[in-house]
């Protein structure tokens, strides 16, 4: 099949477009290479799919349409997934328009393509922070999500807001994958695991905010990416309806949890970080930082009820393979 894929010089969609073409579909990747963190760790992950038959890659901004728009109807996608964004939670409190321009003014861009070159399915990225304030453990589809904590988490569930117009308007059918905190080699460095292992190498402190207490329900980027894949085979369609579903009343869309479902604390994940580093973190105890949520939590029923059983990394296993990447990747000892 063919796929449309933005945000391949990102984290999850390196890993995705990997996977892809691993299975002989083609991946055409638009990317803008922003300096948001360390560049070069972008251009490598490009180096690394650009030595992949059937990759292509398009480098631009989502803020210009005409070229978001040319570049979506050249690649005559078959499957559209929609990764690129403004990622992060503090960021926001000090470059606001940067999450507007991107997420809000460029997902409304590439959707407006959509309508010139329409896919068999729609895919959009979003996030386990548009629950927010919510308090009820664990997290489900159908629970309200009006209370976003973040700049981040607002312009997520706008995203939402305007595909589900889309897919209604339009009938585009469209999933919205709402990610729980992915980890994994080639990682992003402004996410926990990244600076904590940085820091420890280093022999710096490391910043532990809610006292270490906080719980996220961690997700390994290659169980992600096996949801992500099955996913893309079941465009939500009238009448497709299945147990515990979130499948509109007036519209081909859906909204899917993907994670593992089982929360650990913070502490605990400094932990195991410690044991597969060999060496122990000084630990800089700090408040909640405005945005962030005490824990998350995922209902992963409707998640099974689509597409099965899937593989669930022990969180031991996935703190260790990052480390092995992180040492080799920067030739740490």
């Amino acid at each position: 099949m063919r796929f449309f894929v933005t945000g391949t010089a990102g984290f999850i969609g390196f890993h995705l477009a990997r996977r892809l073409l691993s299975e002989g579909h083609s991946v055409v990747g638009f990317d803008g290479v922003t300096d948001y963190y360390e560049p070069s760790l972008k251009r490598a992950r490009l180096a690394v799919l650009a030595g992949e038959d059937g990759f292509s890659a398009v480098e631009g901004m989502l803020e210009n349409a005409e070229l978001l728009s040319d570049s979506l109807s050249a690649s005559a996608a078959d499957v559209v997934v929609h990764l690129a964004a403004q990622a992060g939670v503090r960021y926001g409190l000090e470059h606001p328009q940067s999450y507007v321009q991107s997420n809000l003014v460029g997902t409304a861009n590439l959707i407006e393509a959509l309508r010139i070159a329409p896919p068999q399915h729609f895919v959009f990225g979003s996030s386990s922070s548009v629950y927010g304030g919510n308090t009820d453990l664990p997290f489900a589809e159908n629970d309200r999500t009006d209370t976003q904590l973040s700049l981040y988490a607002a312009t997520k569930k706008a995203g939402e807001a305007m595909v589900h117009s889309y897919a209604h308007l339009f009938g585009i059918p469209s999933t919205c994958l709402r990610f729980f905190t992915v980890y994994g080699p080639w990682g992003r460095p402004d996410m926990a695991l990244f600076k904590f292992v940085s820091a420890i190498l280093d022999g710096q402190s490391i910043d532990v905010y809610g006292h270490g207490q906080m719980q996220r329900d961690f997700t390994y980027v290659d169980d992600l990416v096996e949801a992500i894949v099955r996913l893309t085979k079941l465009p939500p369609l009238s009448g497709s309806a299945v147990a515990h579903d979130s499948l509109s009343a007036v519209a081909p869309y859906r909204v899917v949890n993907i994670a593992g479902g089982r929360p650990t604390e913070l502490l605990r994940f400094i932990e195991l970080v410690e044991q597969a580093l060999g060496k122990t973190a000084v630990l800089n105890m700090l408040p909640m930082q405005p945005g962030d949520v005490v824990a998350t939590q995922t209902d992963t029923a409707l998640l099974h009820a689509l597409i099965g059983d899937l593989p669930v990394t022990p969180i031991e296993t996935g703190v260790e393979r990052f480390v092995e990447w992180f040492k080799s990747y920067y030739r740490r000892a």
